[in-house]
């Protein structure tokens, strides 16, 4: 058990020390315009925490529980969450260091390398606590930080150490606030012991184990130190930021160099200033080694139970690194308040041009889509106790009376909610009404939930789900009233079209011959019936919804992205969407018919999913309408596939300027989404329901979706081991970010979405059969 230790840190006599910020406000408020943080994310982290009787309380195996959070970019630390996982505290925190020919400043001036301090022989990461090191592109000196979370306090630890190359150097400190979620309401404090930062009833705490030579508050763009330092002096020095509130930068000074200078600095997060600056203390006096040594031996433990780990690593193509790396994102991205509260990115997608002055969740949201498959890789890997959890968790977010502001139907699910249950988006997407039914069916079949757990859920939970994937119904919640006829989804899996999506059919079939299984076992024969007479009807008319014969591309013959009537061959335009035309509909590929073989509802060599191949597959296509691309990689022969969303996709930056998505609020023509590597994922898992066809795959048979998709997944993930969203596919301009191609965009990085595909696949290699493949609905129509 780990030991908390809440002893203050003796401050009495740096307290003298001359350098201390003067006593002055700054001037300046509120700043200039907040934005978040790059969102490329190459290390994400927080303590692990043991559930006690499936929740997280403190007082149990681990002790406290931590609730802090942070992420990485450009080899500075950025977003950091103290609360909910949600309810960010800092944007970045990164130095600035003066040379003898001028000042730098981190992330723009320097090249930056991300490694794991915990590993095995292997090299494959014990925990997520990182090194990251920052070196100079003149070099003239060299950052290394070592950052990781106080498992027994709510509080980040970093050691770090600066090294002069090229004569003196002097480095700073700048902390950037964002408290309470927001970055435009802050007011902070600054003298030479500590730096801190307040909005309402959260409060942050830097102090260190040295004291600053200088410190300074003050208003971004206007009387922050990173503004002070352009005459390469830090000398306008303000202690506060009085009583006006804004955008604030808290800057520190560290004592020149000509060697090298290494200071650990505790951050600590409360309720109140007395409580942040006791978890400061506290961090600080128990010292680098014992609080990482707390921290590897949590994560330690939870690798440890992973009992399919062994196994899956014999599939990896890489000797299991990004697997393990896999395991550790998928349980960070957990929020320690709600259990099994699974969330989709530690990340706000293209946040360095995304306003912070008002709060925003980003991807640290539930979509109970992204939740499904991080619940499933979390149990391919053998985690019993966290996909229990989240399936307890999901009546969180089930639409029903006690939803506030409902006055429509009930059953179905958010489309987007904080992990409170507290409503975000509230369009209708039925494959995230099926994919909870779908996820207790799985988890009863491994003997994890009980009979009577699941009878108990059928009743409260899975019941209502099946019967709005039967019936629909009126919606009333928020901006939404529409009336809801499957299997016609509001939304498809991309949140952006209605129609009948074959991807949504695909989950809405396997979701209600799932739950006839649950309904049979409460003894609820006639909803059985029910349901599976449903889903004979919603199967028997896949093909005549959704495969045109008169397309427009390849042989004219393929599985439409969605139709929005019930005449494919009619090419209806599609609505418009992330500034793009609306093209008609056989004009947008999508290779999300793939899902209707995963789930056995389709076999593998149907006739109209092998007729579609060939044109989600053409890339002769103009880059429009393209959706495979192929990546090459310095030192790896060969090459590997890599799909986009779907053609005309305009979730991504724009081709011609190079902007951000939606930068400025606005919507371009030239926008394009890019590749995801989910879809190397779901390819390879149709390779294996092909392979594996006609039964058991021979000895090897497996080895070329190892060899390609496996290898690309794991090629595609950046050097924190973290899979992105996006990677670059080469596309138009790139003059906002200077990408490689087949790395990560500033979209999302890591996507818990991207890591659970990679997990799955891994785990469907190793059983020879795809993993959340569903016996009965295979049985029914895909013998």
């Amino acid at each position: 058990m780990r030991m908390l230790k809440t002893l203050a840190l003796t401050t009495t006599a740096a307290c003298a020390l001359a350098g201390a910020a003067a006593a002055q406000t700054a001037p300046g408020a509120p700043g200039a315009p907040s934005t978040w943080a790059y969102a490329a994310k190459t290390g994400v982290g927080a303590s692990y925490e043991a559930y006690t009787d499936g929740a997280y309380k403190d007082g149990g195996r681990t002790g406290t529980i931590s609730k802090v959070w942070f992420s990485i970019a450009d080899g500075v630390l950025t977003e950091t969450m103290y609360g909910l996982i949600h309810e960010a505290q800092i944007k970045q925190m990164r130095f600035a260091v003066q040379t003898s020919t001028g000042l730098a400043i981190e992330g723009a001036d320097t090249v930056a390398k991300t490694e794991y301090l915990h590993v095995d022989a292997e090299g494959r990461p014990l925990s997520p606590a990182y090194r990251i090191t920052t070196t100079d592109k003149q070099g003239r000196f060299v950052i290394e930080k070592a950052i990781f979370t106080d498992p027994d306090r709510q509080s980040l630890f970093l050691r770090v150490t600066v090294k002069a190359l090229k004569g003196s150097v002097t480095p700073y400190l700048l902390l950037e606030p964002h408290m309470a979620n927001t970055g435009a309401n802050d007011a902070g404090e600054a003298s030479n012991m500590a730096l801190t930062a307040n909005e309402g009833e959260t409060f942050l705490t830097l102090k260190g184990s040295k004291p600053f030579a200088a410190a300074s508050a003050g208003f971004i763009g206007v009387s922050d130190g990173l503004t002070d330092l352009k005459d390469g002096k830090l000398d306008a020095l303000y202690a506060s930021t009085g009583a006006d509130r804004g955008a604030i930068m808290l800057t520190g000074q560290l004592p020149a160099t000509r060697g090298e200078v290494t200071v650990d600095y505790a951050i600590g997060f409360g309720p109140t200033a007395a409580a942040s600056a006791q978890a400061a203390d506290g961090s600080l006096k128990t010292g680098y080694d014992e609080v990482l040594a707390g921290y590897n031996s949590g994560w330690e433990s939870y690798l440890a139970s992973l009992v399919e780990l062994p196994r899956l690593r014999e599939a990896s193509m890489d000797g299991g690194k990004l697997l393990q790396a896999s395991a550790l994102m998928l349980k960070v991205q957990e929020d320690r308040t709600h259990s099994g509260a699974l969330i989709a990115s530690l990340s706000n997608p293209w946040g360095d041009t995304v306003d912070a002055s008002k709060p925003s969740t980003g991807y640290k949201a539930v979509w109970p889509r992204d939740f499904y498959q991080c619940a499933m890789a979390l149990a391919a890997l053998g985690d019993i106790q966290t996909p229990l959890a989240a399936f307890h968790y999901l009546p969180t977010v089930q639409v029903g009376p006690n939803t506030p502001g409902n006055t429509g139907a009930g059953g179905w699910f958010l489309q987007k909610a904080e992990v409170d249950g507290t409503p975000e988006w509230v369009g209708v997407q039925l494959d995230q009404t099926a994919m909870p039914i779908m996820l207790g069916w799985k988890l009863w079949k491994q003997g994890w939930l009980s009979d009577d757990a699941l009878k108990t859920f059928y009743g409260k939970m899975i019941k209502p789900a099946a019967d709005f994937l039967v019936d629909g119904g009126k919606v009333g919640l928020g901006w939404n009233s529409a009336t809801i006829v499957p299997p016609f989804t509001q939304q498809e899996r991309w949140e952006e079209q209605g129609g009948h999506s074959p991807s949504t059919t695909a989950a809405v079939i396997a979701g209600l011959v799932t739950a006839g299984e649950i309904a049979d076992l409460a003894g609820d024969a006639a909803s059985a019936a029910r349901y599976r007479a449903t889903a004979d009807d919603y199967s028997a008319k896949v093909e005549s919804r959704m495969v045109t014969t008169k397309g427009s591309l390849g042989d004219g013959q393929y599985f439409l992205r969605l139709n929005s009537d019930q005449d494919p061959d009619n090419k209806s335009r599609v609505e418009v969407r992330n500034g793009q035309q609306p093209v008609a509909e056989d004009q947008m590929l999508d290779a999300g018919f793939l899902e209707l073989v995963r789930y056995g509802v389709r076999p593998a060599d149907d006739p109209a999913v092998l007729a579609s191949l060939p044109e989600i597959d053409d890339q002769s296509l103009e880059d429009l309408y393209r959706i495979r691309y192929a990546f090459t990689f310095p030192g790896v022969e060969g090459s590997f596939p890599g799909w986009r969303r779907y053609g005309v996709d305009g979730y991504g930056e724009d081709t011609k300027t190079g902007a951000n998505y939606g930068a400025g609020d606005q919507m371009r023509p030239g926008q394009r989404g890019r590749v995801w590597p989910i879809f190397t994922g779901e390819r390879g898992h149709y390779e294996i329901a092909r392979i594996t066809r006609r039964g058991k795959p021979a000895p090897g048979a497996l080895e070329p979706v190892r060899q390609t998709y496996v290898k690309a997944m794991e090629l595609f993930a950046n050097d924190g081991l973290l899979i992105p969203e996006q990677v670059w596919d080469g596309v138009g301009a790139d003059t906002a970010h200077p990408y490689v191609r087949g790395e990560g965009t500033d979209s999302a990085t890591p996507l818990a979405w991207s890591h659970a595909e990679y997990v799955k696949l891994l785990r469907s290699v190793a059983d020879g059969v795809v993993w959340d493949s569903y016996q009965p609905v295979k049985a029914r129509y895909a013998r």
